[in-house]
C-alpha cells in the first residue's frame, strides 16, 4: 500500500479523530486516555481507509514510526491488531501556514528578489526579517545565503513556527539543555531506553559539528586538497599520474562552487540531527532558551519542566579579541542588508562566504586557524596568520608544530607570530571584487613602527569560551567559571548532584565532538542507571587536519 507523506498526514488526522480514546485498565494497572490497537484496526477498515486488516496494521505502523504521533503505553510494542494500549503523544511540531494550508517553511520568509539593491550578488536570497517570527529572527541572521541548501538545513535543525509539546504532565526523567553532539546523543540514548526526555535548544540542532565545525570545515579542506593536487603536477607524477598541457584553475569560480558544495553536504546530513527525527525517537523538543527555576525545574518559553535529572550541554562560542573596530565590523557581517558585508568572521560565519577574498588575515595560529589558513591559501587567497606566542599550535609538540608551519609556508602562507598589540581595524571605503576592503593595524615585537595590512577578509580564531550565561545556573546550585565552564567531577556531575554536564561547556579539557559523544554516553549510565563511568578512564585521540 503506497502512500505519500502528505496523504499520510491527512490519514493521521482521520485516524486521531476516529479512534476511541478513554481510560483503560489491565491487570490492576490503569492507563489514562488511550486506544486499543484492535479497535483502531476496526475503525480503519470500517471507515474505508483500508480494505483489509493487514493493510490497516501496516498503515498504523507507518503513522506510528514515520509521524511519531502515538506509541505503546509502555513503549514495548509496535502497532498491532491486538488488545494492546496506545496513546497519542505531542513532542512538538511545525505550525500550519493558513495561507498555504501546509506547514510553515523558511522559504515563506524570503525577501523578494527585486528588493535587493546590491547588484553584485543578486542571486543570493536574504530573509525578510520583518516577517520572520521574533523567536526565529536570530537564526535568520546567522545563516546565509538562504539558498535551497540552507533552507533545507534550517527546516531541519531550527524549523520556523515550531509549536512546543503540550503534554499535560511536565515531569521528565531527563531534561537536556543544548542540542549539539553531547545533547543529541544524551537525548536519543535516554529516550531509547525508555526515559521521558525533553530537549531544549535555542539555536540550531546539531551544534557546532554539523553547522559550523566538523562537517563544513572538512568539506572545505577536501576541496582545497583537490585544488592543490591539480596545481602541483610534480606531486602527481610521483604517484604515476601525468597531466599533459596546462591545468587552468579559476579560483574565484572554484570558491563559489566549493562553498555551495559545503552548504549542500551540510543540508544532506542535517536530517540526522533534525527536530523531526528526534521527535520520532521519542524526545520532546522545545525550541527556546532554557533557564533554571530551582534545583529540579527549568522554564522554557514560559513553560516549567520538572526533572529527576538534567544535563547541561550548551557547548561553546568563539571569542573576539579586544581590538578597536573588530566587534563593530563583525556585527555588520552578521546583519543582513543590501550592501556588501565586511568579511569579519569567526568559525560560526566563515562558511557563509559566497565570494573568494583576495587577502585573508587569520588571528590565532591554533587548530582552526591553521586548518582554514592552509585551505584558503590552496584555494588561491593570500593568507597571513597572526599570533603573539612566537609559534603555531601552542598546545602541541614543538616539532610537530614546526612541521605544520613549514608546510604552510611552502603553500605560501605568511606568518607574523610576534604581535604585541592589535591596534585597530576599519573600512577603507574601497571594494575589492565586491568585498569591503579593510585596514588592519598591528604592532610587532622588535618593530617600533605600526604595521598596516590591507585585507578584504578576517577570520578570528583565538579560542572558544563555554556557554554558561543566561541559564540562571545559580538558581539550581550549579557552580561555574566563565573560562573553565560548568564545574564537574569525574562522573560529570555538577555541584547539584541531579544535574550533569557534557561537551564543550563543562570543565573537562577535551573540546572535541567525539569526546562529547563519550561524555553523553557516560551521563546516561551515571544519571539513569547508577553507573560509575569516569572521565579519567578515557584516552582521547585527536588530529589537526592540515595536509602535505
Amino acid at each position: 500500500m503506497e502512500i505519500t507523506d502528505e496523504a499520510l498526514d491527512q490519514v493521521a488526522v482521520r485516524f486521531k479523530a476516529g479512534v476511541t480514546i478513554k481510560d483503560r485498565s489491565y491487570r490492576l494497572s490503569k492507563y489514562p486516555s488511550c486506544f486499543v490497537g484492535r479497535e483502531a484496526v476496526d475503525f480503519m477498515v470500517n471507515d474505508g481507509i483500508t480494505a483489509t486488516r493487514d493493510e490497516a496494521v501496516k498503515l498504523g505502523q507507518s503513522i506510528m514510526t514515520e509521524l511519531g504521533i502515538f506509541e505503546h503505553v509502555t513503549r514495548d510494542h509496535q502497532f498491532a491488531d491486538d488488545y494492546l494500549f496506545y496513546h497519542f503523544v505531542d513532542r512538538g511540531d511545525v505550525a500550519h501556514n493558513p495561507s498555504t494550508n501546509k506547514k510553515f517553511n523558511w522559504a515563506d520568509y524570503l525577501a523578494p528578489t527585486n528588493s535587493v539593491s546590491n547588484n553584485l550578488q543578486p542571486d543570493l536570497p536574504l530573509p525578510d526579517l520583518e516577517s520572520v517570527p521574533t523567536t526565529d529572527a536570530h537564526v535568520a541572521t546567522n545563516v546565509w545565503p538562504l539558498d535551497e541548501h540552507n533552507l533545507e538545513l534550517l527546516n531541519n535543525v531550527h524549523p520556523t513556527n515550531w509549536v512546543d509539546p503540550q503534554a499535560k504532565n511536565n515531569k521528565y526523567d531527563l531534561v537536556v539543555i543544548g542540542a549539539g553532539a553531547a545533547g543529541l546523543v544524551t537525548s536519543a540514548g535516554a529516550a531509547g531506553v525508555g526515559a521521558k526526555v525533553a530537549l531544549i535548544e535555542e539555536s540550531l540542532l546539531g551544534g557546532d559539528c554539523l553547522n559550523v565545525g566538523c562537517v563544513p570545515s572538512k568539506a572545505l579542506i577536501h576541496a582545497a586538497s583537490l585544488a592543490h593536487s591539480l596545481k602541483n603536477t610534480e606531486h602527481l607524477a610521483d604517484s604515476g599520474i601525468s597531466i599533459h598541457g596546462n591545468v587552468q584553475i579559476d579560483f574565484p569560480k572554484i570558491m563559489e562552487r566549493i562553498m555551495e558544495r559545503v552548504r549542500r553536504i551540510r543540508s544532506e546530513i542535517s536530517p540526522n540531527d533534525s527536530a523531526d527525527r528526534f521527535t520520532k525517537l521519542g524526545v520532546e523538543v522545545f525550541l527556546g532558551r532554557g533557564k533554571f527555576v530551582d534545583s529540579n525545574s527549568v522554564v522554557v518559553n514560559g513553560k516549567v519542566l520538572h526533572f529527576n535529572k538534567a544535563v547541561i550541554a550548551t557547548g561553546g562560542y568563539p571569542s573576539l579579541i579586544p581590538m578597536p573596530g573588530l566587534k563593530e565590523l563583525h556585527n555588520l557581517n552578521t546583519n543582513p542588508r543590501d550592501e556588501p558585508r565586511p568579511y569579519v568572521m569567526t568559525n560560526e560565519t566563515f562558511f557563509n562566504m559566497t565570494k573568494q577574498p583576495k587577502k585573508l588575515v587569520v588571528i590565532g595560529p591554533g587548530v582552526i586557524g591553521m586548518e582554514m589558513a592552509q585551505s584558503m591559501q590552496r584555494l588561491g587567497t593570500q593568507v597571513t596568520v597572526l599570533g603573539r606566542s612566537g609559534r603555531v599550535l601552542p598546545k602541541e609538540d614543538a616539532d610537530h608544530a614546526s612541521t605544520v608551519q613549514n608546510q604552510l609556508e611552502k603553500d605560501g602562507v605568511e606568518f607574523r607570530l610576534s604581535v604585541t598589540e592589535y591596534i585597530s581595524v576599519e573600512l577603507t571605503g574601497n571594494l575589492v571584487d565586491g568585498l569591503p576592503e579593510m585596514s588592519f593595524k598591528i604592532k610587532e615585537k622588535g618593530n617600533n613602527s605600526i604595521t598596516e595590512l590591507i585585507v578584504d577578509a578576517i577570520l578570528v580564531a583565538t579560542g572558544r569560551r563555554p556557554n554558561v550565561s543566561g541559564m540562571d545556573l545559580d538558581n539550581a546550585g550549579v557552580e561555574y567559571d566563565v573560562r573553565q565552564g560548568i564545574l564537574v567531577n569525574d562522573k560529570l556531575q555538577t555541584t547539584n548532584s541531579k544535574i550533569y554536564s557534557a561537551g564543550d561547556c563543562c570543565s573537562t579539557p577535551f573540546k572535541f565532538t567525539h569526546a562529547a559523544d563519550f561524555m553523553a554516553r557516560a551521563v546516561i549510565r551515571n544519571a539513569l542507571f547508577f553507573g560509575k563511568e569516569k572521565m579519567s578512564n578515557l584516552l582521547i585521540p585527536y588530529a589537526t587536519y592540515t595536509r602535505i
